[in-house]
């Protein structure tokens, strides 16, 4: 067998393994080099433009996750895992683009008059505060979803938390106003397996062509 499709059936075999994780081992405790680690791993993400809508707000210290705790209506995991990443959005995230394209223009990649283009583009698009939120939500959300993928490539559990007040999140953080919360990442061991969840039949969730 060649090592693509190893590689393959390895990828779909750690998407099975993925589940959403409750009861974390207390005592362990990640590296602040494995926690980078994961977190290149979930900024690899794509995002429109390449704008990368994403900040990660990473909490380890324990007094912060026991703030946290009660922002999560006492959802336990936010404690015992070894990170908890709160996902933002970043809804300013237009001022990204000189700096990406910049690099792109002179690594010789993008030309200085396409660059121009590009950002007219997103000033204009970024003119609607609707859509600028929309875009915040999806695109942190993909690499979110990356990073729960990346932990379980590491051997690492997680879980996604959208119980939580974002308004006290904000407060108790001190988040700036450019960032929208999106969601809350448990991170560690494992204490005890995930309970199983099953998945509608996928001929309930495909439709073909058009409705």
């Amino acid at each position: 067998m060649s090592t693509k499709t190893n590689s393959k059936l390895d990828f779909f075999a750690l998407l099975k393994e993925r589940h959403a994780v409750k009861r974390y081992d207390s005592g362990y405790r990640m590296v602040e080099e494995d926690i980078l680690a994961l977190l290149q791993a979930a900024s690899d993400a794509p995002s429109a433009w390449n704008l990368q809508h994403w900040k990660f707000l990473t909490i380890t210290d324990q007094a912060h996750k026991e703030t946290l705790l009660d922002i999560a209506f006492g959802q336990r995991q936010v404690v015992e895992a070894s990170a908890v990443v709160a996902i933002l959005g970043d809804l300013q995230a237009d001022r990204n683009a000189e700096k990406v394209f910049g690099s792109d223009v002179q690594a010789g990649r993008m030309s200085v008059a396409i660059k121009s283009r590009l950002i007219s583009q997103i000033n204009l698009a970024y003119e609607n505060k609707n859509w600028a939120r929309d875009q915040a939500i999806c695109n942190a959300s993909l690499a979110a979803m990356q990073l729960m993928l990346a932990a379980k490539a590491m051997g690492l559990d997680s879980c996604p938390i959208g119980g939580f007040d974002p308004g006290r999140l904000i407060e108790a953080f001190a988040i700036p106003d450019r960032y929208v919360p999106v969601m809350l990442i448990s991170v560690g061991k494992a204490a005890e397996p995930a309970r199983p969840s099953e998945r509608l039949p996928i001929e309930e969730s495909v439709v073909w062509n058009r409705f």
